[in-house]
């Protein structure tokens, strides 16, 4: 307390002296708390990169499925949904010459080598050069395209912007849907595999929600609503079928159709009345039949006889509530925000330390995404001690080499990390990014303080987030999606900001634009800057 207490007595020295500002000192010592668990998370973010890139092929550098069984494979649904994707973005925000080197070296072999139909690509064998089927298989290939695309590409698109893996996304999205009316139709594809069929369908409304937004063409939402009749009008209704997964990768069903409900909302309000009753009936059923005393969900229910098919707890319960919360913003259906914070009410006394998915490091991921989603909206105090005391569960998951659990899992242990420091730093960061260069930060009341203290003399930008939803997305609303990244403090183009900082050049007004483009720093070593943003 002593350093803190020099710390503040010099930055209360060093404001300029026509007007006296006092910041709070608990604000800022908070700060520099959240700056030490966002650095941690991007040093494990970091070590993951490296590890990884230790274990890529030889010939063609790209990442294998695992290190255990399939050393041999990459997989669209695997290798280059979960675990590349959060290389990229860890590559984006720590270390600019990988991401722009050997990150697009990645993408662009992928692209060359693993495209099979058009776009779109299949598994691809590293010892044969080739595909390791010898004819392409449809399924497989509309599965992997699907999950390469909303689990890998969708998030980095919403975080990063206009990039060369925006360009995959589109370009392998425009030919899915080709590809899927080529063969039929999904049923036809995957004839009894009902839960592939959910899951397809669910990613591909959450997709095409978003990039209808993104780019005003009526083609994404046309074939969006095509699946919402199948499940809203009665030809499947959910709420009726004998086996219904509620966990990982049968929930997106569940928050694709609430998307769809959203941007209905804004533009086709007879449609979104149309869908309401069923959508409505399918969210109470699942309310009724599909959680435990703890108001949180089993994994897998009948929704028809109301039967518990499988009564563990589902990980990724806020992927679930984001279709209740979804649906409260833009109706205000109170009893739904309710249901969502009935779920926040026993982890503290219940869920620490507990065998998400058998204690695996994927299983506490999605359960930390769940609840940083869900603080984002909804800043409950208990929510936040459960997930900083279990973030460090995850990190004790991760070995001396970088590497997690050796699989395509690991990238999602990333993710969420990057979730956790975009957290604690209210979505700045710092370029270029070096691990004794630490950024903190901490809202209070009206205002934000940023706090960067640094061992070594060091030059750089302070780069503040926009409302990425808007810039980058356009949406109307930012509802909760499943795997975005948080907005936390945004800075608007058309807004103006007043600056107070202990480095008295930094003290003035800002635009909103000049705060995104960055502010620039000069520190000296052992120098500890506070910025405050109101």
């Amino acid at each position: 307390m002593n350093r803190l207490y020099l710390i503040f007595s010099l930055i209360l020295l060093t404001v300029s002296c026509d007007k006296q500002y006092e910041f709070q000192d608990d604000a800022i010592a908070k700060a520099i708390e959240n700056g030490k668990l966002a650095n941690e998370s991007y040093v494990r973010c970091q070590h993951f990169v490296e590890g990884w890139l230790t274990k890529t092929d030889t010939n063609s550098g790209l990442i294998p499925v695992n290190l255990t069984s399939k050393t041999d494979l990459w997989e669209p649904h695997n290798s280059a949904a979960d675990n590349y994707p959060f290389m990229v973005l860890t590559t984006y925000l720590l270390d600019k010459d990988l991401y722009n080197g050997k990150m697009k070296e990645m993408l662009d072999t992928e692209k060359k080598l693993t495209s099979r139909v058009r776009s779109l690509p299949d598994t691809w064998s590293f010892s044969k050069q080739n595909f390791i089927t010898e004819a392409p298989d449809p399924g497989n290939i509309i599965f992997g395209t699907s999950e390469y695309i909303k689990d890998g590409l969708v998030p980095l698109t919403e975080y990063i912007g206009s990039s060369p893996w925006q360009e995959r996304m589109m370009e392998m999205t425009d030919d899915l849907l080709e590809y899927i009316k080529e063969n039929g139709s999904l049923k036809s594809v995957f004839k009894d595999r009902t839960a592939t069929i959910e899951e397809v369908n669910g990613e591909l409304l959450q997709t095409l929600s978003r990039i209808y937004w993104m780019t005003g063409k009526d083609n994404y939402i046309n074939h969006a609503l095509e699946i919402g009749d199948y499940y809203l009008l009665g030809e499947r209704d959910l709420g009726k079928i004998d086996y219904l997964r509620i966990r990982d990768h049968g929930c997106e069903i569940i928050g694709g159709l609430s998307e769809l409900y959203v941007t209905l909302h804004f533009v086709n309000t007879d449609k979104k009345e149309e869908y309401k009753p069923a959508l409505y009936k399918l969210l109470d059923r699942i309310l009724e039949v599909g959680r435990n005393e703890d108001a949180l969900f089993y994994n897998a229910v009948n929704p028809g006889t109301g039967e518990i098919i499988d009564n563990r707890i589902v990980d990724n319960w806020g992927y679930v509530f984001n279709a209740y919360y979804s649906v409260w913003l833009i109706d205000r259906y109170e009893k739904y925000r309710e249901e969502v914070l009935k779920g926040f009410e026993k982890l503290n006394e219940k869920y620490r330390n507990y065998q998400w998915e058998g204690t695996s490091h994927d299983g506490y991921a999605d359960a930390l995404e769940s609840g940083i989603n869900l603080y984002n909206r909804e800043p409950v105090p208990g929510l936040k001690s459960w997930i900083d005391s279990e973030m460090q569960v995850m990190y004790s998951m991760q070995k001396e080499d970088g590497i997690i659990g050796g699989w395509h899992g690991d990238g999602n242990f990333a993710r969420t990390a990057i979730m956790y420091s975009l957290w604690k730093t209210r979505g700045a960061h710092l370029y270029p990014w070096r691990k004794d260069v630490i950024l903190g930060a901490e809202k209070a009341d009206d205002k934000t303080y940023f706090v960067i203290t640094s061992e070594k003399d060091w030059k750089g930008t302070l780069l503040f987030d926009s409302p990425r939803h808007k810039t980058i997305l356009n949406l109307p609303v930012d509802y909760p999606r499943i795997n975005q990244f948080l907005e936390w403090f945004t800075a608007e183009d058309d807004k103006d900001y007043e600056i107070i900082s202990s480095q008295k050049k930094l003290t003035g007004k800002y635009t909103g634009k000049q705060l995104t483009e960055g502010m620039s720093l000069d520190m000296k070593s052992g120098e500890t800057v506070v910025i405050m943003v109101q």
